[in-house]
């Protein structure tokens, strides 16, 4: 046979002789691995129904997962795994690495092994390889939108499972919209009570200009989100949440009506897609609400990354506004866009007090960029490169090529889009570092994440259709340093089969 890995590893070497998982196989994993090792069997244990018990001494019929913190030359997340028939062994400097070997080793099963409930009369084994594999960047991620759509908390932890299962490290939730607020706030229940659930949404595509007359809302507590993060830890994914502001905060103004530039008008959570005039003051008070709002999330998500959107944000009602001018002239401003940078500097300066580090989409650069800030480059690549060259760290995520609601076939025989294509065979061709930067300032660029904005993605199983398997290339891109995207698309079909049995609901 030949083995097929997704993504695609460093090395790998096919060997003699194999290694069956039978009811007497056991797990050693001593010290740090030993979450890992409950991980093995929780993959495992659905399809298979192996014990897989732990042991505390290795040997033969045993997986050995073993932590050693001196192989700092398979960096932070990079592993090695034998397969013989005395046993398999699998090496990482860190607990995350080992994570990515047991993903590997899964994938070394027949793609039953990716059932949700028990297979029979499959055989359970592991072909002989050795591998030593590290991924080519730090930040591997997906985004989803859970503003536009609510979708269940369960499906989120099966989105995060299947980025785990690609060997993605970041999944970003884009929590907050114009069209619904899903992030419980104690110190602002209305945020969830009011702004959270919405009249109706637009039927067909937005420019149709009708709605479906049916109301449509929800919100994830607190509660649910530390679990979800516990979930995602267990996995080696870290949950990096979004806020989205000063723009997109028309839920938020509904809830709040005085956080807006002219509480005397009525606002309501958004019907409607695309971008609305409506934004967040620039007030003390409200910048005092929004520094409120993040301390909430910090004490949620521990990542190092929290995401304070800064996109698409239209100056009308600032450039009408006698207080938004007024801050202009106290603060020495010229254009709106350095009242959004100034702004926008206050949340990073409140971020950086308490050890996060701010991420934005790259409309930050506008106006001037915030000390230490993160941009996120989505309007192609050319944010990306200006904020490198200044000595920023960046995520890519050009629309043309990582925007997953975007079509990936024919329009006249796929499910409605927002529009645009990006195919499978672009995903698998694409560089993250772009061609106009230098030696010296690639390094900047910290990885690259795919996008699933979900104004026409109104269930889970659509969300699975526009991310599968284009997820499955992006991973390739961001962790293979020496890929070959012709052989990735050859050898997909044997990964096909894996999504298959889990169910996915993938483009054919």
């Amino acid at each position: 046979m030949t083995v097929v890995i997704v993504p695609t590893p460093t090395h790998l070497a096919e060997t003699s002789g194999a290694l069956p998982l039978t009811a007497t196989t056991s797990v050693y994993a001593p010290g740090d691995a030993e979450p890992v090792g409950a991980l093995l069997r929780d993959l495992l244990a659905p399809a298979t129904g192996l014990p897989l018990p732990p042991t505390g001494t290795p040997g033969p019929d045993t997986v050995a997962l073993l932590v050693d913190a001196g192989r700092t030359d398979l960096g932070a997340e990079g592993y090695t795994l034998s397969v013989t028939p005395d046993g398999a062994r699998a090496v990482a400097a860190t607990a995350d690495g080992l994570r990515a070997a047991v993903q590997t080793m899964r994938q070394l099963l027949p793609p039953e092994a990716y059932a949700p409930t028990r297979v029979s009369d499959v055989d359970w084994t592991l072909p002989g390889v050795e591998i030593t594999d590290r991924p080519r960047f730090a930040w591997r991620g997906t985004m989803l939108d859970v503003g536009r759509w609510y979708h269940p908390v369960e499906f989120l932890h099966r989105f995060v499972d299947l980025a785990a299962m690609h060997k993605l490290n970041t999944v970003h939730l884009h929590l907050t919209e114009d069209q619904g607020w899903r992030f419980e706030s104690a110190a602002y229940p209305r945020l969830t009570e009011i702004g959270a659930w919405r009249a109706e949404s637009p039927a067909g595509h937005q420019k149709e200009e009708r709605g479906d007359g049916t109301p449509h809302g929800g919100f994830y507590t607190r509660a649910q989100l530390r679990e979800l993060v516990e979930f995602a830890a267990a996995r080696g994914i870290r949950l990096v949440p979004e806020i989205d502001m000063p723009g997109h905060m028309r839920a938020a103004i509904a809830a709040y009506p005085e956080l807006g530039n002219f509480p005397e008008r009525d606002v309501t959570v958004a019907t409607t897609w695309g971008i609305h005039p409506q934004v967040l003051n620039v007030s003390d008070a409200t910048l005092d609400f929004c520094r409120t709002i993040l301390d909430e999330v910090l004490d949620v998500f521990p990542a190092e990354f929290v995401h304070i959107g800064g996109d698409e944000c239209p100056k009308t009602e600032w450039r009408e506004s006698p207080a938004a001018q007024q801050r202009m002239r106290d603060e020495g401003l010229a254009t709106e866009d350095e009242l959004q940078s100034w702004f926008v500097r206050q949340l990073g300066a409140h971020l950086a007090d308490r050890g996060r580090r701010m991420v934005g989409w790259d409309e930050i650069l506008e106006g001037g960029l915030a000390p230490g800030a993160t941009v996120m480059s989505w309007r192609g690549e050319t944010g990306g490169v200006e904020a490198a060259r200044a000595g920023h760290d960046v995520v890519m995520a050009p629309n043309d090529r990582v925007y997953f609601d975007y079509y990936q076939g024919d329009p006249a025989t796929e499910p409605l889009a927002i529009g645009g294509l990006v195919t499978l065979d672009s995903v698998a061709r694409y560089e993250p570092v772009p061609a106009g930067l230098t030696a010296a300032d690639a390094p900047h660029v910290l990885g690259a994440q795919c996008q699933l904005w979900t104004e026409y993605m109104p269930t889970p199983r659509h969300v699975e259709y526009m991310a599968y398997p284009r997820t499955a290339a992006f991973a390739d891109a961001v962790w293979a340093a020496d890929r070959d995207p012709d052989a990735f698309l050859s050898a997909l079909p044997a990964h096909l089969a894996r999504l298959d049995a889990a169910g996915v609901a993938r483009h054919p």
